[in-house]
């Protein structure tokens, strides 16, 4: 039988013989490939720039992913070349989607997986992973979401791995004989900077963490309005988290002891997320954590499994809400902005989960006052991300809409009184004229 000494050997000399160049790896592409790349800060940017950068010698390759970080090929000359099908537009590709040199794919991102599976090719598939350990296995780290599906449908695998990526624990783990090529790189993660939490994300944070009981089991996405929820529930007792993002906000809860996860009913001890995006702060606390868990989207954003908690809390914003409750979280009119993302798969958890409540955010009006986000119908072309048979409540700044169980009408009404004084008389006048009061 081999030793446990020459199998780490073995291990080594394996890894070794992988290792190569960014440039050696993107060599790997052929016209006419599919790739597929983790979601956001799972991108292997040194080999997605030195594939970028021999793009004119390709044709027709697809790349498929979630959020992307790099810009280089999200041009109009690059999409002969290399075309991205965007399951989420970013900052990066935003632009390229709604000019066409890009393509967007409608998705839950719990399915995504599945899609994976069953639609699309995989010829190579590349992600950030933290170092090997003795047993010749590399983890994820940050993001798992789809990744594990990926490789595992992959022709070749090429996985850059970074010290700087924090060991995480739960169903994440890549072993070495599954890997075709190897870069190495010690560079700093993609991370985000907090912004302060203004004025109207604070009172949404407050009159959120006034009907969250202890024992709660939390989802939240990012941005000023989850950390101001965060914020606001310190005091708390007892909570969990089940959640797709793990943020910054959720490591103060961790270290205040208000979340403990110990009302779980799955993974009871255990905050279990599918992918995580913050400050270094959050990498830091993430490694070698054995009370957090990272486990693949179509576990995690599964809504049967979310509901199978009690008291589950999902908070999650739109751009715009109309009087049915029907919610647009990830486009203006036609032009894409974002993605459904896990949003739909936490409010119907949230649906299902006994005890569960679902609010979905938003200040009460953009650009500086003159648009209200409560509007009599959605703008001609804006995506349904949030079906009004979905939505639990509504939070403004001017309180909370329940509309889970009620009317037609007493839906109208409840958004109404939380819409901005400025523009309620414009929206009680249109619902007059539908027939909705």
């Amino acid at each position: 039988m081999e030793s446990v000494k020459n199998a780490k050997r073995s291990y080594e000399k394996e890894y070794r013989q992988k290792v190569c160049s960014p440039v050696e790896a993107a060599a790997v592409v052929k016209s006419g490939d599919c790739l597929c790349f983790p979601i956001s800060v799972g991108e292997p940017t040194l080999f997605v720039r030195a594939l970028a950068a021999r793009r004119h010698e390709l044709e027709g390759v697809v790349i498929n992913q979630q959020h992307h970080l790099c810009p280089d090929y999200f041009t109009e000359d690059s999409a002969p070349h290399i075309k991205v099908n965007a399951w989420f537009t970013s900052h990066v590709s935003r632009e390229a989607v709604q000019k066409g040199w890009a393509d967007f794919v409608p998705n839950y991102f719990h399915e995504v997986p599945r899609l994976l599976r069953d639609y699309w090719p995989v010829d190579v598939a590349g992600t950030v992973v933290s170092p090997m350990d003795e047993h010749g296995y590399f983890t994820c780290s940050l993001s798992v979401a789809y990744t594990m599906e990926a490789i595992k449908k992959a022709k070749k695998v090429v996985v850059q791995v970074n010290p700087q990526a924090p060991r995480t624990h739960g169903n994440c783990h890549i072993h070495i004989s599954e890997v075709d090529h190897i870069i190495e790189c010690d560079e700093p993660l993609a991370s985000l900077t907090i912004p302060p939490i203004t004025p109207v994300e604070e009172a949404i944070g407050g009159y959120i963490s006034e009907l969250v009981e202890d024992g709660s089991c939390l989802q939240l996405g990012w941005g000023g309005i989850p950390n101001s929820v965060c914020k606001a529930l310190l005091h708390k007792k007892d909570l969990g988290i089940h959640t797709e993002l793990l943020s910054d906000g959720m490591v103060d809860l961790m270290l205040s002891g208000a979340v403990n996860n110990s009302r779980k009913q799955t993974h009871t001890g255990k905050t279990v997320a599918t992918f995580a995006l913050g400050t270094s702060r959050l990498y830091e606390f993430m490694n070698e954590n054995p009370r957090i868990e990272m486990h693949p989207v179509d576990y995690v954003n599964y809504p049967h499994n979310i509901g199978k908690n009690d008291n589950v809390v999902s908070i999650n914003a739109t751009l715009e809400v109309d009087l049915l409750g029907q919610c647009c979280s990830e486009s203006f009119g036609h032009l894409q902005y974002s993605g459904t993302g896990g949003q739909a798969d936490f409010v119907r958890g949230s649906n299902i989960s006994n005890g569960g409540k679902g609010f979905i955010t938003t200040a009460s009006t953009a650009k500086n006052g003159t648009i209200s986000r409560i509007v009599p119908t959605l703008a001609p072309g804006a995506s349904v991300t949030t079906g009004k048979n979905d939505v639990d409540y509504v939070v403004t700044e001017f309180g909370v809409a329940k509309l889970r169980g009620q009317t037609a009408r007493q839906r109208a009404i409840n958004l109404i009184n939380i819409a901005h004084p400025d523009f309620r008389g414009e929206l009680t006048e249109a619902a007059r004229r539908m027939n909705r009061i």
